[in-house]
């Protein structure tokens, strides 16, 4: 704490204190149970790592006024020990590609050699934990003859690479590998240092490496998208390079400000950029975010418009990268932990705990929180109703954004997409560069500020603001495109 700002670091156990590791196991099994997540120590622990690491990106002003960017292979980012193993774990996993090559045969999506390598990374994950983290970490709680910290690690290591069985990947497994990391960094596995110096390091020399070995998994294997919501949707697969990415391209701090919540750094390229090819392969290199624009361009074709609408809608935004990094971590929480689709299969142990955190208030009951089973009705006398409130009404749950009250579901969706839910207008209120007729929507939320680790009220869903008209070259109904892979 310094003059009076409050940045919190998520937890770490004490290092010779008896800790009790569990078994991470499944707890939301249904919509309601969301909003007990979002009561959860789990909840706040996965908020308050996210928040560390992404101020870990901002520029940073140095004492002789000079600004200290982290772009990616940066010399200015010293990679320690543990950083330098996981890199090793990464490099290894990747070599398993070539054990296990693709099937040749004609498949639509997902290629079923996939499932082989999952089960030789899930039959190796100890020996890959042991080789790259220290044993005295792994064992920790051996004592006791139950559980250990590694019980806990490798269930996250495991979930990080998509699904054998379904053959695809998504932020879900982002999430786990997160989750991972953090896992890691509460049993005190990254040395002490400055604020924000292992954490960018970890961004940069761990999570970049993880998610171009997923993309080399998704190419690889013909990946389908969990849980997409196709042009409607952020990424087809992952959401934490447009947190950090944009973060990077934020103003500068001092280590005792306040992270910024508009604005840009000095020289950072336009957010329009992303619908420049040439902009894109050039900032890819050094840039999170471009690096995953980059990867949208390797496997969608058409219009950057087209196929991916909400990324062009946000790349109009005018108040700067700052502020694209502020929507992005309220999208996070909406879109990524809010959703049932994607925290049900989330485990939960000791290190990511479903007990209630005693500081947490009480999520009101969303959309984002009843996207799943419900449960069956309570009777009358059975008790008080659980945290998330009462049972929605037939209906309650999320629609396309062409729909209307009483509307057919059959009904054809006229041309239109959504907007993100804090996009406006350019500096000089004009849209970028696009075909004619294509236009970005106001703001759909009023400009708040951001929100501190704990439950976070989730954003309005961002395909819930009016449909536009969709630019198209000759008029017609609009085709979206699909993945090189999609027959």
């Amino acid at each position: 704490m310094a003059n009076g700002l409050v940045i919190r670091v998520l937890s770490t156990l004490e290092p010779f204190k008896p800790h009790t590791f569990i078994e991470p196991n499944k707890k939301i099994h249904e919509s309601q149970d969301v909003s007990v997540f979002l009561t959860s120590k789990a909840y706040t622990n996965i908020m308050t790592w996210i928040l560390q690491l992404n101020r870990s990106m901002f520029p940073m002003k140095l004492a002789d006024d000079t600004i200290q960017t982290w772009p990616l292979g940066s010399d200015a980012i010293q990679y320690s020990a543990p950083v330098r193993q996981l890199q090793r774990l990464l490099s290894k996993l990747e070599d398993i590609i070539q054990e296990v090559p693709p099937d040749t045969g004609p498949r639509r999506f997902g290629n079923i050699s996939f499932r082989r390598w999952c089960e030789v990374v899930e039959s190796r994950a100890s020996s890959l934990l042991r080789e790259c983290l220290p044993a005295d970490l792994l064992d920790r709680g051996s004592s006791n003859g139950g559980a250990t910290a590694e019980t806990e690690l490798k269930s996250y290591f495991l979930g990080s690479w998509g699904s054998g069985q379904r053959l695809d990947y998504g932020t879900g497994h982002e999430l786990s590998f997160l989750a991972f990391l953090g896992g890691i960094w509460r049993l005190n596995g990254f040395p002490e240092a400055g604020p924000g110096v292992e954490e960018r390091a970890i961004v940069v020399g761990v999570i970049h490496p993880y998610l171009e070995l997923v993309r080399l998994l998704i190419k690889t294997y013909n990946l389908e998208p969990a849980g997409s919501h196709g042009v409607w949707g952020l990424d087809d697969h992952s959401f934490a390079p447009y947190i950090f990415g944009s973060a990077q391209f934020s103003p500068a701090i001092k280590e005792n400000d306040l992270t910024p919540e508009e604005g840009s750094l000095d020289n950072a390229p336009d957010p329009g950029g992303v619908a420049n090819a040439n902009i894109v392969q050039k900032e890819r290199q050094t840039n999170l975010y471009f690096s995953a624009i980059g990867f949208i361009y390797d496997v969608k074709r058409g219009p950057f418009w087209e196929h991916s609408r909400m990324l062009f809608d946000i790349s109009g935004i005018p108040a700067g990268w700052g502020k694209i990094n502020k929507g992005m971590i309220k999208m996070y929480n909406a879109e990524v932990l809010s959703k049932f689709p994607v925290v049900q299969h989330f485990p939960f142990g000791s290190l990511f705990s479903w007990d209630r955190d005693p500081n947490a208030p009480l999520p009101p009951s969303t959309v984002h929180a009843t996207s799943g089973p419900h449960a069956r009705p309570v009777a009358p006398d059975s008790g008080p109703p659980s945290v998330a409130g009462a049972r929605p009404m037939p209906g309650a749950g999320t629609q396309a954004p062409w729909a209307k009250p009483g509307s057919s579901t059959q009904a054809v969706p006229p041309m239109g997409s959504t907007t993100a839910p804090w996009t406006g207008m350019r500096r000089d209120g004009v849209p970028t560069t696009m075909p004619s007729g294509a236009t970005r929507g106001p703001s759909a939320l009023p400009d708040t500020s951001r929100m501190p680790p704990g439950p976070m009220a989730p954003t309005r869903a961002p395909w819930s603001a009016q449909p536009r008209p969709s630019p198209s070259q000759d008029g017609n109904a609009e085709v979206h495109t699909k993945a090189p892979w999609a027959k």
